[in-house]
């Protein structure tokens, strides 16, 4: 009689168990759902959107698991690997286009847990591997301040896309050039100068293998919503050993106006090349003006290095910085150290241009800078 009670207790227990379970299972599966339906979203009729062209909903969130697994690389420092899929989700299907050119688009995504991206999609698949293995072996492996930040990247037969930290005010070249350029207090720009240089210094000084950019020039400093600025586009970048000096450049490299001269020879090239390239950018930032402007007239419409190292040269830079509108005091002490370590910069041989971490130091005001030579003397007739 005790062993038969004891068998329909057992019985109970595991029929009310099995009633429990399937209740919970049933409410699980509703909670779903019902999230499901929170998670989408339908674009109205009055939006500039592609709800003009169709009534599908799409999912803005990404799967519990793979904001697990961002976040997780995110905090390890290792880019996250997504699926077209899941950039599709959280570009909103490519919708927001943020800039364009040669090597694709860029595009607007946000992620749940309120993380702006920025999705670069690579063009034309076939020829875009170089830079895209660039990309995520130099900038993927690095974090500083002044270095725009790879979250991730995607990689499939038909799509390559990199996945940066998103920038609210966009390159350097928008400030520096565009309609509000004269709002921009010189200190600031002072300041800018500063934080790209400590960016390129990381690079070459400060990292395990030494990074070479090759492409420095504003539109590939971005800047964050402080007007902080990121070095960005390591589309062209290279790793080299820190004991390494030279080496080989394939092709032409750089952009016409700031790349170093040895670039455009069959020459070896050493990371001073991009110290010749900050140096030109240094001369844009002072002038708040391209290098060579032939809508200017007068003697702005001299090519800006040459027309510095003449006034330098003549003791008349006081004169050069006032026709570019810097007359305070406090403003023109800081342009005129500026000017003179663009003039160290872009000196035309690679062994006579500074170290970044130098450069940040004399930009500072830490350091004297010493009377800068001629960079221009190899374009003199004999």
């Amino acid at each position: 009689m005790g062993l038969t009670i004891v068998v329909w207790v057992v019985v109970g227990f595991i029929y009310t168990m099995r009633v429990i379970a399937k209740i919970y299972r049933r409410m699980k599966e509703k909670g779903e759902a019902a999230q499901a339906a929170e998670a989408h979203f339908t674009v109205g009729e009055n939006d500039n959107s592609i709800a003009r062209h169709s009534e599908v909903q799409m999912q803005v969130n990404l799967p519990d698991e793979t904001m697990e697994r961002f976040l997780s690389d995110v905090a390890r420092e290792k880019p996250t690997r997504f699926s077209s899929e899941e950039l599709a989700i959280c570009t909103r299907n490519f919708y927001q286009v943020l800039g364009s050119g040669g090597f694709g688009v860029v595009y607007k995504g946000d992620f749940q847990n309120g993380i702006q991206v920025a999705v670069k999609v690579l063009k034309d698949i076939a020829m875009v591997n170089d830079q895209f293995k660039a990309e995520v072996s130099t900038i993927g492996r690095t974090y500083h301040i002044n270095l725009v930040r790879l979250y991730g990247f995607c990689f499939e037969p038909t799509m390559r896309a990199l996945v940066y930290e998103y920038m609210e005010k966009g390159a350097l070249d928008k400030v520096l050039f565009g309609s509000q350029r004269a709002q921009l207090r010189f200190e600031k720009l002072h300041e800018i100068s500063i934080g790209i240089a400590r960016g390129i210094a990381y690079l070459h000084e400060e990292c395990r293998q030494r990074i070479i950019h090759y492409d420095i020039k504003p539109e590939n400093v971005l800047l964050d919503v402080n007007l902080n600025p990121k070095v960005a586009d390591f589309g062209l970048a290279r790793l080299t050993n820190r004991g390494s000096t030279n080496m080989v450049v394939s092709g032409c490299r750089g952009t016409p106006g700031y790349a170093a001269p040895e670039l455009w020879t069959p020459y070896t090239a050493t990371y001073k090349c991009d110290v010749y390239s900050f140096g030109m950018v240094l001369f844009e930032i002072v002038g708040r003006r391209r290098n060579h402007d032939p809508n200017l007239s007068g003697e702005s419409q001299e090519w800006v290095p040459k027309w510095a190292y003449d006034k330098f040269n003549n003791g008349e830079l006081i004169q050069m910085l006032s026709a570019l509108g810097i007359d305070r005091d406090d403003e023109r002490e800081k342009a005129e150290r500026m000017v003179k370590v663009a003039l160290w910069c872009v000196q035309y041989l690679p062994n006579s241009r500074p170290k970044m971490s130098d450069v940040v130091k004399m930009l500072k005001g830490g350091v004297e800078i010493e009377p800068p030579q001629n960079p221009f003397a190899h374009l003199v007739d004999n």
